[in-house]
């Protein structure tokens, strides 16, 4: 068959970056970031989280090619102070908060249908 090995998908060669920035000449105050063996599960999940932000102005993802396993993150911020690398890192700080919440909250809620006598 010509499938590749189910590891290179999630699994990262020898010198390979998870992440890889590079600025966009074309856009002032932007970047696009490459991240490695992830889909839309997360791609979606980041570009949300950005939104979220009032110092970005854009944030849009896409995957370069369905066999590859990456996708291409770009990002504007409103002002140079505020980098797209900074947007980025507060994003994914966020996100973890949020879904470190959200698993707290599933936590207890099947604690309390167990004790109700649900199962």
């Amino acid at each position: 068959m010509n499938a590749p090995p189910t590891f290179e998908s999630f699994l990262l060669y020898d010198g390979e970056k998870k992440i890889v920035q590079e600025l966009d000449t074309k856009v002032v105050n932007a970047a696009i970031f490459t991240i490695n063996k992830e889909d839309h599960t997360l791609g979606n999940m980041i570009r949300n989280q950005l939104l979220k932000d009032p110092n970005v102005l854009f944030a849009g993802y896409k995957l370069p090619h369905p066999l590859e396993h990456k996708f291409e993150l770009r990002i504007q911020t409103s002002c140079p102070e505020y980098t797209p690398q900074d947007a980025l890192t507060n994003s994914l700080t966020d996100l973890l908060a949020e879904l470190s919440l959200f698993e707290e909250r599933f936590k207890d809620a099947l604690k309390q249908k167990k004790d109700e006598g649900f199962d």
